[in-house]
């Protein structure tokens, strides 16, 4: 008996969108390179490859028109980030104990305490006068917040933390820095979830 694949059974079938599509003028994730990301997270997380919540926090995707919604996936790579914490908490826990994750992450918090109670202004270094970076009062509006949940256990969610944008200026804030206390603070974040 002779078989036909259907469209199903066959390559090149078109898969369907993982997420809504942006249409338009909007720009979206290059979906092929979302796909690849998913995938290759996916097989890390189910073997326990080398992948890491930081290395999902910092993933980048070139922006194209009819690409993937941005607030969509952003969802989604914050539910596979907090797998990967989840996983990376258990373990280090079972490695080397409850006592020590907790220490461990009570100096991270108290280092990026440090850092947040400097004064406004100054809290990070600048970049050229002549070059952008983050907006300093901005920063420093979300520092305030950030110092206050640390200090004080004032609300504040991951998801803010992680959606948060500055818009730009002169002589701002050096951006990798405060990328850097802003991905610390995830981490405390999720340790302690």
């Amino acid at each position: 008996m002779m078989t036909t694949d259907t469209p199903a059974e066959t390559d090149s079938a078109p898969r369907p969108a993982a997420f809504p599509l942006t249409s338009g003028r909007t720009k979206g994730y290059e979906r092929r390179a979302v796909d690849a990301f998913l995938e290759h997270a996916r097989v890390a997380f189910e073997e326990g490859g080398p992948m890491a919540s930081v290395d999902v926090r910092r993933a980048a995707f070139p922006l194209v028109r009819r690409g993937y919604a941005i607030a969509a996936v952003d969802t989604a790579l914050g539910r596979i980030e907090d797998a990967f914490a989840a996983r990376e908490r258990q373990l280090a826990v079972r490695a080397a104990g409850a006592h020590s994750w907790v220490g461990q992450t009570r100096e991270t918090a108290q280092v990026v305490l440090d850092r947040l109670s400097r004064p406004r202004g100054k809290r990070f270094s600048r970049v050229g006068a002549l070059r952008y970076g983050y907006r300093i009062d901005e920063v420093d509006l979300v520092a305030d917040k950030i110092a206050r949940y640390l200090e004080t256990g004032q609300s504040v969610t991951v998801e803010q933390v992680r959606s948060v944008a500055f818009r730009m200026q002169r002589g701002g804030y050096r951006e990798t820095q405060v990328d850097a206390v802003l991905d610390a603070v995830v981490e405390v974040m999720l340790a302690v979830t």
